[in-house]
């Protein structure tokens, strides 16, 4: 039998990076090649598994009790995020991490250190994985998608393992927002699931952001710079001045716990027209209104300046927080907890500060939500988890099984 740490070994070497402009589901077809090598993983242990055209694979482990249960599904998506590359990803094993700081040897100078990612203080003696520094490591959500096979594995090999209906699905496109816009709920099968996506042990999850995004197309006037005074409008400089009239308290790196943000992710440009996007987000949906609402104002207060038409703004709804449609089935919550315990894990209940596949899918009508996955300083060369986060994570997909077992 493969260890996870194996196995998630194999899955990270895959370049499964996700592409936010295109078109196409799956946004790159090498996601399809964890998808594929995944189903024949699956068959090989007797699953019966489908990749479909969209590049949702979907798998079904037939009860083997004889008493009425809810079926539950557990999902990851495969794909990393296009913020960093995930292409010859170079893993460090650090067995036995001792605190010290770990240098990323990729990058010369670059370290891994306790006084500035203070969460590895808690776990002394384990075995950490981590990048090299020049990629991403994949644990989001690779890490979800190893600990789950893993599950299946344990399964398979133990026929004395009781448990109802398993429905089990990887998903493209997580990171660029479209993951489950094609998800066939009633296909998966399950009446609840679990996105096995979170970070830290213990995390337990079912309210996330509302999410919207923005576009500003700011419309300049080039003429030649020696003949421009009174004709020239440089769109580079109106757009620095749109960013500017923005709230400045609430930026990101200025917001925690259930506050939101407005977020510039994109500035491009020439002195003719530039372009800025945001992604807007806020736990409440009143508030995320008032954020739409400063950036019209924004955009008016510029059209008012430099004419009309200067600032072109398009806001796009993306999702939803889920916390309306799973707290009615709170009793998922209290399984998750339970077999948290069972695992010697303590759960700890927040709000996800971004999104989930299990957002979109409990609007499905299939209440779903997010478990961790052991992972931390997702989206970048810091990333790293541990073997025994990994491990805790598999055993509590195990433990969740038994208990909707014994419903």
């Amino acid at each position: 039998m493969e260890s996870l740490k194996e196995r998630f070994l194999r899955y990270v070497a895959i370049d499964t990076q996700s592409v936010e402009d295109s078109s196409e589901q799956p946004s790159s077809s090498k996601q399809l090649d964890l998808l594929n090598l995944l189903k024949r993983e699956l068959e090989s242990m007797g699953v019966q598994a489908e990749v479909d055209r969209y590049g949702y694979l979907m798998a079904r482990i037939p009860s083997n009790i004889e008493s009425q249960t809810s079926a539950v599904g557990f999902i990851a998506h495969v794909d990393t995020s296009p913020d960093a590359s995930g292409k010859d990803v170079k893993p460090q094993i650090i067995e036995n991490y001792d605190l010290s700081p770990i240098p990323l040897k990729g990058v010369e100078g670059l370290a891994l250190r306790a006084e500035e990612f203070p969460e590895l203080l808690a776990h002394k003696g384990e075995t950490l994985i981590t990048t090299d520094g020049t990629t991403l490591l994949g644990a989001d959500d690779k890490a979800g998608v190893a600990e789950i096979m893993d599950a299946v594995q344990y399964i398979c090999s133990h026929p004395e393992f009781r448990h109802g209906e398993v429905c089990i699905a990887f998903t493209p496109d997580e990171e660029i927002g479209r993951g489950v816009d094609n998800f066939d709920t009633r296909k998966f099968g399950a009446d609840y699931a679990y996105t096995m996506d979170g970070g830290e042990v213990g995390e337990l999850e079912f309210e996330n952001f509302n999410a919207s995004s923005a576009k500003v197309l700011i419309q300049g006037r080039n003429v030649h710079p020696g003949y421009a005074k009174g004709k020239m409008l440089n769109a580079i400089r109106i757009a620095e001045e749109f960013d500017a009239l923005l709230p400045p308290e609430q930026k990101p790196e200025y917001t925690s716990n259930y506050e939101g943000f407005l977020h510039l992710t994109s500035f491009k440009g020439t002195v003719e027209q530039a372009e800025l996007s945001y992604i807007i987000r806020d736990h409440d949906s009143g508030k995320l209104e008032q954020k739409k609402k400063t950036l019209r104002q924004c955009a008016d207060f510029i059209n008012s300046r430099y004419g009309e038409q200067t600032a072109v703004l398009k806001i796009s709804d993306q999702y939803r927080n889920m916390r309306e449609m799973v707290e009615p089935h709170y009793h998922i919550i209290e399984k998750a907890q339970k077999a948290m315990l069972m695992a010697g894990v303590e759960p700890r209940i927040q709000p996800i500060r971004g999104g989930t596949d299990g957002a979109n899918l409990s609007f499905k009508g299939l209440p779903c939500p997010n478990i961790f996955a052991g992972g931390l300083n997702f989206h970048g060369k810091f990333e790293w988890t541990s073997v025994e986060n990994m491990q805790k994570a598999s055993q509590v997909i195990l433990n969740i099984i038994s208990l909707f077992a014994e419903a």
